[in-house]
């Protein structure tokens, strides 16, 4: 009881006329800010950030938290649009939701984001606030060993991914992991595959660069080449009984909605993983769990749903260590977190007795952040439908510009807008060999957080293995991952023991 009184000040202070009205304008803010290919929430924090310091602390915290909040919406907008993902954590989005818009459905793939966001967002803040302290304590007992074992996890659902070509699936993911290993060693700071020694590798590959090459620059390439030049448009349309329909639609998505909301809410909790992992991992268990999984990357309404899910609760179970251990768990939060230390508020567990007012007034202004998020990004849709309308002949100019612009911003540094061209020229030849993307973009991203936890794991064990199995949780979630890795596995040599006894007899 205690706890709903402590929400109920929270929301007289969150919808005081200050905070309300900064609650919306970020939401709608963050809304465009994240459809903007390379911007995301982490920019447009940090671009505004300053903006902060004429309001209130906590009118301050509860901007940019809205800022937070519109841009995880927004970022399915230009994935869904023009196959471009606007943040990293809006990549599994574009599996199925591009598709679903060059079907004439992009009203469809739309509100499903947007619904799917809501409902991740509404779990996630309800379980923030019943269960905040716990669930640290459960965070802080993910050490090195068990944060490998959830990266073995999130491979071993990924496996299938590629469908049945397992062989070319495992080629995608050590692709990806190769990549991920350029730049700087982890431990001792030594340069490592730079290639032609380039000075702009040092800093590593840059996920969104890969991501806005493989999925803009490569399904143009792929677009051209395919319509021999005639492409055909969608016919895309909307109208309010069409929304309806969809909504109606998406009831048949609760388990996946759900499942989406509780894994993302739990991955975006762990110190260093976020919405990113959170929102590929959704889109994998989802895949393996589903009766029709060849269905997946051809247009299925729960490819969209499980990964907005999860990285809108992925966002908000950031916010929890950030708040309770100041341990940010995402870059957006680390910057919410610089925010709080420059306006005199101390993250930890004294937080939530000395500050009372400014955390339940923040945790209650993310109830209102998404419901306003949903409500602007539903009624926009009709302008976002009207995209897939131009042209041709403009839309790609428009596409390739984003692209560009994306690819220069996160880091400001031609040697990324030059690499993110080899990359759409890569994911259009994978793409024409039938070679999966999906399984090379989860391990660009898992791939330093699993090297970094292995031998962090390794060098606390004196190189022993059987760290990752003494211990409960680790070797809980490594014996699954073995398990989710055999399984393809014993499936492929009994396929391939088949015809050859059909052929002797």
């Amino acid at each position: 009881m205690e706890v709903l009184g402590l929400l109920a000040d929270g929301f007289l202070i969150s919808f005081e006329p200050l905070n309300l009205g900064l609650v919306i304008f970020g939401a709608a803010v963050g809304l465009f800010i994240g459809a903007m290919p390379g911007l995301g929430s982490v920019n447009g924090v940090a671009i505004l950030l300053p903006m902060t310091f004429l309001v209130p602390p906590t009118s301050a915290i509860i901007f940019l938290g809205a800022i937070y909040y519109g841009a995880m919406y927004g970022g399915a907008i230009s994935s869904i649009m023009l196959g471009i993902p606007g943040a990293s954590t809006a990549v599994a989005t574009t599996f199925d939701g591009r598709p679903l818009a060059m079907q004439g459905k992009a009203d469809k793939a739309l509100v499903a984001a947007a619904t799917a966001s809501f409902v991740g967002g509404t779990i996630s803040v309800v379980l923030f606030t019943a269960f905040a302290p716990p669930l640290a304590e459960v965070a802080l007992a993910f050490g090195p060993p068990e944060e490998f074992a959830l990266m073995m996890l999130a491979f071993a659902t990924f496996i299938g991914l590629g469908g049945d070509d397992i062989p070319k699936t495992f080629f995608s993911i050590f692709i990806g992991l190769v990549l991920s290993a350029v730049g700087l060693d982890v431990v001792s700071g030594e340069p490592r595959l730079i290639f032609m020694d380039l000075s702009g590798f040092m800093h590593g590959i840059n996920f969104l660069v890969l991501a806005i090459g493989i999925y803009g620059i490569g399904e143009m390439l792929w677009t051209v080449e395919t319509s021999r030049g005639d492409v055909s448009m969608s016919k895309a349309t909307v109208s309010v009984a069409r929304v309806f329909t969809t909504l109606k639609e998406l009831l048949g998505t609760w388990k996946t909605m759900i499942m989406g909301s509780f894994l993302g809410y739990f991955v975006g909790i762990l110190p260093a993983a976020g919405a990113t992992p959170g929102s590929l991992m959704a889109y994998g268990v989802a895949k393996t769990i589903t009766k029709e999984p060849e269905s997946y990357g051809k247009g299925n309404i729960d490819g969209v749903v499980a990964p907005e899910a999860a990285n809108n609760a992925a966002s908000t179970g950031s916010m929890l260590p950030m708040l309770t251990l100041g341990i940010p768990g995402s870059p957006t939060t680390a910057i919410l977190l610089g925010g709080m230390v420059i306006w005199g508020l101390e993250p930890g567990p004294l937080l939530f007795t000395e500050h009372k007012e400014f955390v339940w007034g923040l945790i209650a202004s993310l109830y209102a952040a998404n419901f306003f998020s949903l409500i602007i990004n539903i009624a926009f849709i009709p302008a976002f439908v009207a995209v897939l309308k131009m042209p041709f002949t403009i839309l790609a100019p428009v596409i390739f510009g984003l692209c560009v612009v994306g690819g220069y911003v996160p880091t400001l540094d031609m040697h990324d807008v030059w690499l993110m061209f080899v990359f759409g020229v890569v994911g259009y030849l994978m793409r024409k060999l039938d070679y999966p993307l999906a399984p090379a973009v989860l391990a660009i991203v898992l791939g330093p957080l699993a090297e970094r936890s292995v031998r962090q794991s390794l060098i606390g064990s004196h190189g022993d293995i059987s760290i990752f199995f003494t211990r409960p949780i680790s070797g809980t979630i490594t014996f699954i991952a073995i398990i989710l890795l055999v399984l393809p596995l014993l499936k492929l040599i009994r396929d391939r023991k088949t015809p050859s006894e059909e052929g002797s007899a």
